[in-house]
């Protein structure tokens, strides 16, 4: 279940990486992924998956990702984009441009990404 203070860091999250270059955002249902995302004009340009991480983003690695959450991240086959949310920014990557090791937790398949390139980080201001 996700508490409302999950809710809230996911909103800032979003609303974070959207205003990186000026777009929006619509919320999809929960069994679709996070949020599909609009450029300028209103047209479609992506689908990113909210993660919310509680570390800080100077020592937040490894970094986990539900497997079945990004299975359909990837189906959309529009640049798919995983956003963690930490205690004081966004780390967020194309899911296209990194890679990662899957383990089982909790019984379920999660992946786990190491620092790398491609990963980029934004502090909340």
């Amino acid at each position: 279940m996700t508490s409302k203070h999950d809710k809230e860091r996911e909103l800032q999250a979003i609303t974070k990486y959207v205003s990186l270059f000026g777009g929006s955002f619509q919320k999809l249902g929960h069994t679709d992924v996070g949020y599909k995302i609009f450029d300028r004009d209103g047209n479609v340009i992506g689908y990113v998956e909210v993660i919310n991480v509680l570390r800080r983003i100077h020592n937040p690695y490894p970094l986990p990702a539900d497997v079945s959450r990004l299975v359909k991240l990837m189906a959309k086959r529009l640049k798919p984009v995983l956003v963690w949310s930490c205690d004081d920014g966004i780390m967020y990557a194309s899911l296209e441009k990194i890679s990662g090791t899957i383990k089982i937790k909790d019984e379920e398949l999660t992946a786990y990404y190491e620092k790398q390139k491609p990963i980029r980080y934004v502090r909340f201001a």
